[in-house]
């Protein structure tokens, strides 16, 4: 009868451990949820002004008059999509370019971006929509570039690190608990049957 009772008291530390787990996987870290926020919305601003220099430069060469104002545009998408690859932070991209590791160089290239996503803007031009739109999306990546050095300044881009790395082990362990977990319920039961 004891064993009957430390039978069924296992599936109870099981189901208690399992929950434990769960609750541990659905709590998340309020830095890393700001920072991947934070990181999709420079991302948004990027592909914005990807968007705006496009719009810029088929402008530019349809026009015929300023080649050059369609060339440099064509190098601001080239940049803005670095932008928006290293806010996703492709691991085979942050091998090459560690610069884009760090906060502050992440920062310095959001603002080059949108220095050039601002530059020689067409005030001639009978479409001010346009302008309205470079302006829009180059002070918005400025305004997350500058976050950007300022945190790195600050030292957050490494405690987001750290964070990361105790997030990963975290989540390993959890991973390796449960197939403990699962592993001594089917060993149990092998030896149960075994017992019968």
């Amino acid at each position: 009868m004891a064993r009957n009772g430390d039978g069924e008291g296992l599936p109870r530390t099981s189901s208690s451990s399992s929950n434990a787990a769960a609750r541990l996987r659905a709590r998340g870290d309020p830095l890393l949820i700001v920072c991947r926020c934070f990181s999709f919305i420079t991302a948004l601003t990027a592909i914005l002004c990807i968007c705006v220099n496009v719009l810029s430069a088929i402008r530019s060469f349809e026009n015929g008059s300023d080649v050059f104002d369609g060339i440099f545009r064509c190098y601001a998408v080239v940049i803005a999509f670095f932008v928006v690859v290293a806010e996703t932070e492709w691991g085979f991209i942050m091998k090459f370019w560690k610069v884009l590791e760090y906060w502050a160089g992440r920062g310095m290239l959001q603002i080059f971006v949108a220095v050039m996503t601002r530059a020689f803007p067409d005030e001639s031009s009978k479409k001010k929509d346009l302008i309205l739109l470079q302006n829009i999306a180059s002070y918005m990546l400025l305004a997350c570039g500058l976050i950007y050095v300022i945190a790195g300044i600050m030292c957050i881009g490494f405690l987001k690190r750290s964070r990361q790395k105790k997030e990963v082990s975290r989540e390993q362990a959890i991973k390796d608990l449960e197939e403990l977990e699962r592993r001594r319920e089917e060993l149990e039961a092998l030896l149960i049957t075994e017992r019968a």
